[in-house]
C-alpha cells in the first residue's frame, strides 16, 4: 500500500476545511439546535453525494464552487468563540513577561524572599546552560537590555 501523495493530502485538508467552515456558517445562521442539525444533515448529504468522484478536474471544480458558495452565503456577523481571534475575550488576560520581575523594588522583593532567591538561582543556572550551549556573549551584546 503506497502512501498518499501531497496533492491528495492537500485536497483532503481543503475539503475538510470547507466542511468545517460550512458547519460554522450554519451555526451562525440557525440558532435553534434542531434546525441547525437538519441543515447540517442536508449539507453533509451534499458532500457525500460527490464523495467517490474520481475525475481530478471535476473534484477541483466542486471544491472551488463550494468555497465560492460559502463566501456568498457567509453570515454578516459570524459566531466566534470567546477566546478565539475576534472573540470578546481574545487576549483579555495579558501575561507579563518574566523580565518585569527584575524591575521590582527591593522592598517588594523582600515580601517574597524564597521565591526571589530560587528565581536568582535559576537565572544563574540558565546563564550557565546558555553559555555551555551557545558560548559566551560578547561585551557589546550585553549592553542592549530591556
Amino acid at each position: 500500500m503506497s502512501a498518499p501523495t501531497t496533492a491528495a493530502l492537500a485536497h483532503t485538508r481543503r475539503v475538510c476545511t470547507l466542511y468545517k467552515k460550512s458547519l460554522r456558517n450554519l451555526e451562525s445562521w440557525y440558532d435553534r439546535r434542531h434546525i441547525f442539525r437538519y441543515q447540517a444533515t442536508l449539507m453533509r448529504a451534499r458532500f457525500d453525494q460527490h464523495r467517490n468522484e474520481k475525475d481530478p478536474a471535476k473534484v477541483a471544480q466542486l471544491v472551488a464552487d463550494g468555497e465560492r458558495e460559502l463566501f456568498e452565503k457567509q453570515h454578516y456577523q459570524p459566531k466566534k468563540f470567546p477566546m478565539s481571534p475576534g472573540g470578546v475575550a481574545f487576549e483579555r488576560e495579558v501575561i507579563p513577561p518574566d523580565w518585569v520581575l527584575d524591575y521590582w523594588h527591593p522592598l517588594e522583593k523582600a515580601q517574597f524572599p524564597d521565591y526571589f532567591a530560587r528565581r536568582e538561582k535559576r537565572k544563574e543556572e540558565y546563564v550557565v546552560w546558555w553559555e555551555k550551549q551557545y558560548g559566551k556573549s560578547s561585551a557589546n551584546d550585553s549592553s542592549s537590555h530591556h
